[in-house]
């Protein structure tokens, strides 16, 4: 379950296209702080919101003073253009704000199966440097991005493979393997 998400677009009219305009509501439309889930959120009307904001979302209605109610979990095929030109930036604010859950994903990945390695399935890493991040955490525990980057040479921004990744499985609903979105 989200606490927290972070706004990709806020829509102070609801959606252009929707036709009934006696329901038209404040909408943002924002992305989950651990799970990744694309929601759409109905907003409270005299609420200041901002592209970026990190809003409670949790079940504790007294903490919610920016939304109403989350009005459904969206698909990346719903977002505005303007969320889409968004997403990448906040996924990588997330990533900032948090690093250690995505850095310990470089040290305690486990095989899927005996032909596929998780750190496989990483926009841009192939086998060598899965089989060189495998030796270099045998020797020490990685302790940052840039750690990663300067003990495994053929990885240089660990941290884009990572938004990359979690942008791929929003793009891919039916993505065989969920690394970071929620299923």
């Amino acid at each position: 379950m989200e606490e927290y998400a972070y706004v990709l677009d806020y829509l102070p009219q609801g959606r252009p296209d929707e036709r009934n305009f006696r329901s038209q509501q404040p909408l943002i439309l924002a992305i989950g702080e651990d799970e990744f889930k694309l929601l759409e959120i109905i907003a409270n009307p005299n609420a200041v919101i901002t592209i970026g904001d990190r809003i409670y979302i949790g079940k504790d209605q007294q903490k919610r003073d920016k939304i109403i109610s989350i009005k459904r979990r969206i698909t990346y095929k719903e977002l505005t253009s303007a969320a889409v030109s968004e997403l990448p930036y906040i996924i990588e604010d997330i990533i900032d704000k948090n690093p250690k859950k995505f850095i310990d994903f470089f040290n305690k990945s486990e095989p899927i199966n005996s032909r596929l390695h998780t750190l496989e399935l990483l926009p841009g890493l192939g086998n060598k440097s899965m089989w060189s991040i495998l030796e270099e955490r045998k020797k020490k525990p990685f302790e940052s991005f840039e750690d990663i980057s300067e003990r495994v040479k053929s990885v240089h921004n660990p941290k884009k493979m990572i938004v990359n990744r979690i942008l791929d499985e929003l793009q891919n609903r039916y993505e065989k393997y969920k690394l970071f979105v929620a299923k």
